[in-house]
């Protein structure tokens, strides 16, 4: 009989997070095929004063060199704005990318704040498709009926 060897929490955290940073690349690439401008978004909402506030970077603690590293730019949200021109000037979509496409009730109360406040014209949701290697794009305001 074969032992199955536990994942510490610590460890599965680590490959979740490298996994995710793989597929934010990935969809990155795919936008930049289709014409898109991308770049990281640095902001995020702060829904009780209804506003935009800079994100903070996200740190992790290394207890070999007992500090602090940061483990990405910031913690924006959504995680990227892309621009594109058109004959009547740029469109600009917010993009957020979820390996499951799942959003939890506090994105999707910043994504109808996003909206509403005409920060983007649109925002996209990125995930895994279900072949292999492909990304699925969902309008957020369509799949939620709200715009």
């Amino acid at each position: 009989m074969e032992k199955v060897k536990k994942v510490s929490k610590s460890k599965q955290g680590k490959l979740n997070r490298a996994s995710g940073r793989r597929f934010e690349v990935k969809v990155r690439a795919d936008l930049e095929k289709m014409r898109w401008i991308v770049d990281k978004w640095a902001n995020t909402i702060d829904l009780e004063k209804g506003k935009l506030i800079p994100a903070k970077p996200k740190f992790v603690f290394n207890h070999q060199l007992k500090r602090r590293i940061p483990i990405g730019i910031s913690s924006g949200f959504p995680d990227f704005v892309c621009f594109k021109k058109t004959k009547n000037g740029f469109d600009v979509i917010g993009l957020e990318v979820k390996a499951n496409g799942y959003l939890d009730k506090i994105e999707r109360g910043m994504c109808l704040w996003l909206l509403e406040n005409k920060i983007f014209s649109r925002i996209l949701i990125a995930k895994k498709a279900e072949k292999r290697g492909q990304i699925d794009y969902v309008d957020f305001a369509e799949k939620h009926n709200k715009t």
